[in-house]
């Protein structure tokens, strides 16, 4: 039986497979923002608990950077969200 987080990776991997790789960053970087917005926080705020630059934090929620897993992972920490929950819809 699959469990909810194998199913949601699951469905991530196919929604991945299927857009580009710039449609790709664009939806992790506005995913990124709209956690972001909900925790009421600016983009400086997050990029500061990050230790990263604004413009860094701007240029990763606009789809324009190829940012690594381990600062995705830095992000999802300071949001104070589970990695797979990021995932989740």
């Amino acid at each position: 039986m699959t469990t909810p987080n194998q199913l949601s990776l699951l469905i991530f991997e196919i929604l991945t497979l299927c857009m580009s790789d710039l449609k790709f960053l664009a939806v992790v970087g506005g995913r990124i923002k709209e956690l972001r917005l909900k925790k009421e926080m600016t983009q400086n705020e997050l990029a500061i608990l990050c230790n990263f630059e604004k413009a860094s934090m701007s240029r990763i929620e606009s789809g324009k950077t190829n940012m690594t897993i381990l600062t995705l992972r830095k992000i999802c920490n300071a949001l104070e969200i589970d990695f797979v929950e990021f995932f989740r819809n």
